[in-house]
């Protein structure tokens, strides 16, 4: 017994309007409905193309058969249709729209719309396309233009075509194992923390990791940094970025901040404990005494970088806003005392003149 590779028949009892929108689809549709690869079992077989494909490749089996993956088939009655991409989109994906004609018929004035705006002023192209798309172009797509002959003559739009850009992976989160605080001399692991949807789980994420404004390590397949041996330096604001190989697509995490413990209250100052300035982990190493630059300290050029506040400069206008207000006081005490010796003075000054 041979199986039969083709779609099952339609009863013959279909309207004209039925067979007109089955004359509009293009041949290439036609040639998709078509029974590709090698699909057996023990009591028979079906082989549209002997091109040497493979079980293994096909998408999945279930009891000896082997299935491609489903689509769905549009027949659209219309002058116009609007051609969209049948697998799901994603963040960093392509995206390209056909303006289809009925029997391909020519066009003029064509025009994109998303949600009911043009993209653009009216021309000949039948095609638009975004190169990098993000969750912001998801929409209601539409194309309009004018049949020239043979066609009708006048401006005809088409239905508007759902659009929805999925997210590829949400923004990491940064966390600190087993503390955000941890001792002095303990180790310190920091986790860039994402998930990549399902559906595109084969794609790769490249992590680099920030502290203060500099680059502590750029662009590894692990998602982790660890601290062997922390110590005071290592004290600061941490974020993380996940970015895919081509760039297309990154995203940062929010701060963390890290403080790690001495082993007393007076070993509190990262700036005067010069024992803990010659203790460094072999991720870091330090080019100016109070400020360690960690290794690899280039920043990336493949996406901006975020940068923080650095807390060291706070720290420091924080100390010169308050003797400015030492100052203020003693000003005031001076500014009292003026006042009050030129009080003792003013009747001796101001005598009124004798008649």
């Amino acid at each position: 017994m041979k199986l039969g590779c083709a779609l099952t028949a339609w009863p013959l009892y279909m309207s004209p309007a039925i067979l007109w929108a089955v004359q509009m689809l293009p041949a290439a549709i036609l040639e998709i409905l078509e029974c590709e690869g090698s699909v057996s079992t023990k009591e028979s077989s079906c082989h549209a193309n002997d091109d040497g494909t493979s079980t293994e490749e096909a998408d999945f089996e279930v009891k000896g058969y082997t299935f491609s993956e489903p689509f769905h088939l549009i027949v659209s009655y219309d002058w116009l249709i609007l051609q969209g991409p049948a697998a799901p989109i994603f963040e960093g994906d392509s995206l390209v729209l056909h303006c289809q004609a009925w029997q391909d018929w020519p066009l003029t004035q064509v025009t994109f719309h998303r949600d009911g705006s043009a993209l653009g002023p009216p021309g000949p192209k039948r095609e638009f396309s975004i190169a990098v798309v993000q969750e912001a172009d998801s929409g209601h797509y539409h194309c309009s233009g004018i049949f020239r002959s043979p066609g009708p003559g006048s401006p005809e739009t088409a239905s508007p075509v759902s659009v929805t850009v999925q997210e590829l992976f949400p923004a990491p989160v940064l966390k600190a194992s087993p503390s955000a605080e941890p001792q002095e001399g303990s180790p310190v692991t920091l986790s860039c923390q994402t998930k990549l949807s399902p559906q595109r789980s084969a794609t790769r994420l490249l992590f680099s990791f920030y502290k203060d404004g500099k680059t502590v390590r750029s662009r590894d397949l692990s998602s982790e940094f660890q601290i062997l041996t922390a110590s005071v330096e290592h004290s600061g604001s941490y974020w993380c970025e996940a970015a895919t190989e081509d760039s297309q697509v990154w995203k940062h995490s929010s701060q963390l901040e890290v403080r790690v413990q001495g082993p007393s209250s007076s070993a509190a100052s990262p700036t005067l404990n010069p024992a803990s300035q010659k203790s460094a982990a072999s991720e870091t190493s330090s080019t100016e005494p109070p400020r360690p630059v960690p290794p690899l300290a280039t920043p990336t050029s493949e996406a901006p970088v975020f940068c923080p506040p650095d807390p060291h400069l706070h720290h420091q206008m924080g100390i010169l806003l308050k003797h400015m207000q030492d100052v203020r006081v003693l000003l005031g005490h001076l500014v009292t005392e003026l006042r009050d010796l030129s009080g003792h003075r003013k009747p001796e000054t101001t005598k009124p003149p004798a008649k």
